[in-house]
């Protein structure tokens, strides 16, 4: 892994991802000199083309060129020409679909080695959906909204996507079950919390927000000082 104090933007989004409807795709692309590198990895029982060819159109649009990485299994994630695309890539975006079959392609491989060292290097990571839900420590298990093992990009951070600004059943139980000083962070489709390089946080989107410790409603500067993973 590449060392550095500064890891390029991390933008944890709450789904819908690649529809009109939000500015923080134009501005990531902006950003990142117009290329981005789409994992569909999370989709891949869901049709993972399709999710490329949404965000091929998507990304047109801005003026951005799609790359597509379709590491869909443990295999795919091994192999060192794909881990070797990812590690030079300006902006990564790991589409959503299974968080599970998600971390169990990337966790400990040779691709998620590739998108760290990426980061730490100044690159753009963001994930929809179960591409957020992944890159925190703990991760919500969609199974029943318990707590499970996450790639831990950012640790004492949990994502819960789709929210509609209601405290729902399935979110109260993820509440109670949080562990202590742990930020879970609701939130909306085309809506994100993206932490900048020198550590800050900030809300992008339409949608709403919610950012609860301890099960009480807090503040985006709940986040700040969240470790980073190794």
């Amino acid at each position: 892994m590449v060392s550095s104090p500064a890891p390029g933007p991390l933008a944890l989004v709450g789904g819908g991802e690649w529809r009109e409807g939000s500015d923080l795709d134009a501005e990531l692309v902006a950003r990142s000199g117009g290329e981005v590198f789409v994992l569909p990895t999370a989709a891949a029982y869901e049709r993972p083309e399709r999710a490329v060819a949404t965000a091929r159109a998507f990304f047109d649009r801005l003026g951005a060129k799609v790359v597509p990485v379709m590491a869909l299994s443990r295999a795919d994630a091994e192999d060192p020409a794909v881990a070797g695309a990812v590690r030079a890539a300006p902006f990564v975006y790991l589409s959503g679909g299974s968080p599970l079959h998600l971390r169990s392609v990337l966790k400990g491989s040779a691709l998620l080695h590739a998108l760290r060292a990426a980061w730490y290097a100044g690159a753009i990571v963001a994930g929809s959906s179960a591409g957020a839900m992944v890159l925190t420590d703990p991760m919500v298990d969609p199974r029943g909204g318990a707590f499970t093992v996450g790639l831990g990009f950012v640790r004492d951070l949990a994502v819960v996507p789709h929210y509609r600004g209601e405290l729902t059943p399935a979110l109260r139980r993820t509440l109670e079950l949080a562990p202590p000083a742990c930020a879970l962070v609701a939130l909306a489709e085309q809506t994100a919390v993206v932490r900048e390089p020198d550590g800050t946080w900030r809300s992008a989107g339409p949608g709403p927000v919610a950012v609860y410790v301890d099960g009480q409603l807090d503040s985006l500067a709940a986040l700040a000082g969240k470790p980073l993973g190794d």
